[in-house]
């Protein structure tokens, strides 16, 4: 297959469909005023609502893995974003807590493979060295899914309401699907499926590798502790800690969100060409999380002035993880990629969906002020995280020598 056919087959499509899942991940940021006005959500609420998405994402990884090779990301992601659709419809029409979150964890359910089913067609079709510039450019597209989720949307809902915000959404999302089940390859998968018991059995071996446990807690601490702040904490905090308008708000997540998609994608072009130097991937995606870190630890301690640009550097670097994807799937082999990526992609979600709803608790336990959430609330959950991934960070570095040597 040619380059170009590669990009608008191969690719394309199956991004379009991580679009829409990172809108819809992203996307109470900006409705969380609503849902808190309408269903009166106290702060784990709203973080357990939203994590709803994350949870059912995470539950729904390592099937996904068997999943994607067996039967192609074709198929499933196409049936998969149907579910998601109807999970829209669903939270359009919720009446109350119980029926968002049952709706909110569909449409998690319906997304689960907006990155996988990405990854496995590129580990399919694009080849080895050139698969963290085809991956960082698929996460680019999600980025861009961030920056609707933001200022526009905020404008869509001040004209026509959340609830129908979301059976728009809905609407789109089937498009997607059609577009994914028409336009990539039938022939999806590089070889025949291996029997389902085979391929069970290979997950698990892969979550049993040393391999794994060395990598996992760095990769799903950085990426899902960026996940679960940015799509969610990140309004209140800039309403709470720099006093801003719900406008003001919008505009500010729009931005980091524009950082999100120039940042995934320089990484990207940065890795590649190192990598033509001989500078593995890994090494880069270290520097970047020193970056990361340092600027999470400017909000935690609040500084003055550095405070914003600092959650540009956080949206920026956040998902650097993914450029240890194809290094991994290359080190349990090619025939494991989807099962490969799923485990990585599973221990990123947990901690998504846990750094998410253990922040509200956080946030919680602090007396509200007169506009919303206290500031110093924040600074502890965000820094409790922040301590956590500097832990993973020494426990990879304690074993580098053994990672690289495996």
């Amino acid at each position: 297959m040619s380059p170009q056919r590669i990009i608008f087959t191969a690719l394309l499509p199956f991004a379009s469909g991580y679009f829409m899942s990172y809108l819809l991940r992203a996307v109470n940021a900006v409705v969380a005023p609503d849902l808190v006005r309408d269903a009166g959500l106290s702060p784990g609420q709203l973080g357990l609502l939203t994590a709803a998405y994350l949870g059912a994402f995470a539950l729904f990884q390592l099937p996904l893995g068997v999943l994607l090779d067996r039967y192609g990301p074709r198929k499933v992601q196409t049936g998969l974003l149907i579910i998601a659709a109807l999970g829209c419809l669903g939270f359009a029409a919720a009446p109350d807590f119980a029926g968002l979150f049952a709706a909110r964890a569909v449409i998690g359910l319906g997304f689960s493979a907006g990155l996988m089913a990405s990854y496995k067609s590129s580990a399919t079709w694009v080849p080895i060295e050139r698969r963290s510039l085809a991956n960082t450019a698929i996460m680019s597209m999600g980025a861009l899914g961030v920056v609707v989720a933001t200022a526009p949307t905020e404008y869509l809902v001040t004209l026509i309401g959340w609830r129908k915000v979301f059976a728009v959404f809905a609407g789109l999302i089937l498009a997607a699907a059609l577009f994914i089940f028409l336009i990539a390859p039938r022939q999806d998968t590089a070889s025949g499926p291996a029997p389902l018991r085979k391929q069970v059995g290979d997950l698990v071996a892969i979550m049993k590798l040393p391999l794994f446990w060395r990598v996992a807690p760095l990769l799903g601490l950085t990426s899902g502790v960026q996940i679960g702040i940015q799509t969610l904490w990140a309004g209140p905090w800039f309403r709470d800690v720099m006093g801003l308008p719900r406008e003001a708000v919008a505009q500010h997540l729009l931005w980091m969100a524009v950082a999100f998609m120039i940042g995934i994608l320089s990484v990207g072009v940065v890795a590649d060409y190192l990598s033509r130097r001989g500078i593995g991937p890994l090494k880069v995606m270290l520097s970047y999380n020193v970056i990361y870190m340092i600027a999470q630890a400017l909000i935690v301690f609040r500084v003055e002035g550095l405070m914003y640009p600092a959650w540009l550097a956080v949206a920026a670097f956040g998902q650097v993880a993914v450029l240890a994807f194809p290094w991994f799937a290359a080190r349990v082999g090619p025939g494991l990629a989807g099962r490969s990526n799923a485990t990585i992609n599973f221990a990123m979600f947990v901690c998504a969906f846990t750094s998410q709803y253990v922040v509200g608790l956080i946030i919680g336990l602090f007396p509200p002020t007169a506009t919303g959430y206290a500031p110093e609330g924040y600074s502890w959950a965000i820094g409790a995280f922040l301590a956590l991934q500097i832990v993973a960070m020494i426990w990879y570095l304690s074993g580098y020598k053994e990672v690289h040597h495996a």
